[in-house]
């Protein structure tokens, strides 16, 4: 098949599934062009070694890229932002039409809900039928994370996204939770397909690096030690998993509560824990993805905490893949299709978000589990990971919707 990739992220940018999955799937056979804008995420600023111009075109391990002009911005302002997305959307339109091969079939994954627009136009002028590959549902990804309240202007985005989906031939979704969202929105439950995404393959390989070494350097040594890795911000609402160490330190003091990573909320994190006078908390720095694999695979338990917030409900945090393909058991602190996919694979214990007494009960509960138990529900998280996850599995996925969609 001849296949359109339509994003707003793309290599070398950090993008999970761009660059590997398009060479995937050329080694299977088909012809794949991507059309993309100027790498500049995270930092608002287009990348070394390119220049912003009316387009260009390169090629990455053989594949052919597209590259529009947009406005580089990602800023916490909602109208930098705005502009970000809708400048990428309205080059693709006027232009990709004319800078792009007739294509049997258009990808595109949803970002921002602005790359709609030139999916629209492929289909109504080149006669291309679209895919629609949905991470998060907009406008609702928006109000959840405070960049955009506007009553009318969430209106505008609600009538876009369903005249969006009513275009798509085909619409894919990461949880089943989403698609009885867009069920409950109108959409043909016939029309919408569920795909898991799987996680980096560097990550999972690093996982293979261990050392008695790094554990003393990260003071993991003779503990049982609850993980936590990534970003930390409002979204993590990590102040809760903080309140839960200090319930636990009175309970089981060998229990230890390590957080990797960055974001707004660390150095609160930190002065939470002193005033509470814990000594069961540690925090380490962001560590590279070649890295991080060593340093969870190090974990007894691995932890995953977002906000209690409807909109989470219908969403596996990417990390939630990640500690899968590792092989650990899992404290899901995420209320709906996270904690779902947790305990269908039995790969750990789901407790309840921003409850203290919750999360200290169920990181007490996997304490007092035997190893043998522990062992067993991080090797179901593996084998489900394998089975129903990995890389290869979800390419095939997709690549059989593609070949069922037709204009």
């Amino acid at each position: 098949m001849k296949i359109l990739f339509i994003t707003h992220y793309f290599q070398p940018e950090p993008m999970f599934f761009g660059l590997p999955f398009v060479i995937e799937l050329q080694k299977r056979g088909h012809q794949v062009e991507v059309l993309t804008g100027y790498p500049n995420y995270p930092g608002g600023k287009i990348y070394d070694g390119y220049k912003m111009r009316c387009w260009q075109r390169q090629m990455m391990d053989g594949v052919s890229v597209v590259r529009l002009p947009l406005y580089p911005s990602h800023n916490q302002s909602g109208l930098k932002r705005f502009l970000c997305y809708a400048s990428l959307a309205l080059t693709k339109t006027i232009m990709g039409p004319w800078l792009t091969k007739k294509a049997d079939i258009a990808y595109i994954v949803q970002g921002p809900a602005t790359l709609g627009l030139p999916a629209i136009v492929m289909k109504w002028f080149k006669r291309i039928p679209f895919v629609y590959h949905i991470q998060d549902i907009w406008p609702d990804s928006l109000c959840s994370t405070g960049m955009f309240n506007n009553g009318f202007g969430m209106r505008l985005l609600h009538r876009w996204c369903n005249f969006v989906y009513k275009q798509a031939t085909k619409i894919v979704v990461i949880t089943p939770g989403m698609k009885q969202t867009l069920i409950d929105r109108g959409v043909p439950e016939s029309k919408i397909d569920v795909v898991y995404n799987w996680c980096d393959q560097t990550l999972a390989n690093s996982s293979l690096q261990d050392s008695d070494s790094l554990r003393h350097d990260l003071q993991m040594t003779d503990k049982f030690n609850i993980v936590f890795a990534g970003n930390m911000g409002a979204a993590q609402a990590l102040d809760a998993v903080i309140d839960a160490a200090a319930i636990v330190q009175k309970q089981c003091p060998d229990i230890q509560f390590v957080f990797i990573g960055s974001g707004v909320s660390v150095d609160d994190l930190k002065k939470r824990a002193q005033n509470q006078n814990l000594n069961n908390v540690i925090f380490h720095p962001r560590k590279p993805v070649v890295e991080i694999g060593a340093i969870l695979n190090l974990a007894d338990v691995l932890l995953v905490h977002l906000r209690d917030d409807p909109l989470f409900s219908i969403t596996i945090p990417s990390k939630t893949q990640a500690y899968m393909a590792i092989g650990k058991s899992i404290l899901m602190a995420v209320k709906g299709d996270a904690a779902n996919l947790v305990e269908k694979a039995n790969a750990g214990i789901a407790c309840q978000p921003q409850n203290p007494q919750s999360i200290a009960d169920a990181a007490i509960r996997l304490r007092t589990m035997t190893q043998k138990d522990l062992v067993k529900m991080a090797n179901n998280a593996k084998a489900f990971y394998n089975n129903e996850m990995d890389f290869p599995i979800a390419v095939s996925k997709l690549e059989s919707i593609f070949r069922s969609t037709k204009y």
